[in-house]
């Protein structure tokens, strides 16, 4: 699989390591230039780009960027890709975002707004990168630590779960895009190591 990832900080650097390790095609970019990522070739293994460019390679498109930044999404290249919302929301850095304050929006709604013909999940947010590197385990391991995923698009949710599971965790489907709240920032769920029996109650028993 060709992975594109707008966003070169630390999600995307952590998600393109562990992908190429699992024997997919990583395009990391960010919104200066491809000449401020050209360590990362030889650093990591993956191919450097544009974010338009990490778009059209991508067979599936992760993004890695502050809220702030999603309106500068190349959206004519992202029209029906399949896209994972890796993005977390803290005000202090993306500055006041109502509908994220006020909960009436979810992040991957809010982004669907921007890029409306992608097919969006919400994936690996809920996770230190640093544990994402870390915590994988092998299939069938006692305790193995699960992840929590949410999306309206069945291939999106193959995807994800594919990538779960290659990295080392147990997928966990919260349900609809909607449904991703559950497990932003801020919530009981949020960066918490769980197996999956846990993560399941805990997600089951959050109040909005």
């Amino acid at each position: 699989m060709k992975i594109g990832i707008v966003g070169a900080g630390f999600v995307g650097r952590a998600i393109a390591k562990l992908a190429l390790r699992a024997g997919h095609e990583v395009m990391l970019s960010n919104s200066r230039s491809p000449n401020t990522l050209f360590s990362l070739k030889p650093m990591i293994g993956c191919e450097i780009g544009s974010s338009e460019e990490a778009v059209s390679f991508g067979d599936v498109v992760v993004l890695a960027i502050p809220m702030s930044a999603i309106n500068g999404l190349p959206v004519k290249a992202l029209q029906y890709k399949q896209v994972i919302d890796a993005m977390n929301y803290y005000p202090e850095r993306d500055g006041i975002i109502e509908g994220l304050e006020s909960n009436t929006l979810t992040t991957s709604e809010l982004i669907s707004r921007v890029i409306p013909t992608s097919h969006i999940t919400k994936a690996f947010n809920a996770i230190p990168m640093t544990q994402l590197e870390q915590d994988g385990s092998p299939r069938g391991e006692n305790n193995r630590r699960a992840l929590p995923f949410a999306g309206n698009d069945e291939q999106g949710k193959k995807i994800v779960t594919q990538l779960y599971e290659e990295f080392g965790f147990e997928p966990f489907d919260v349900g609809s895009l909607s449904e991703s709240w559950k497990f932003e920032r801020g919530r009981p769920a949020y960066c918490v190591r769980m197996n999956k029996t846990t993560l399941e109650e805990t997600i089951k028993n959050t109040m909005r």
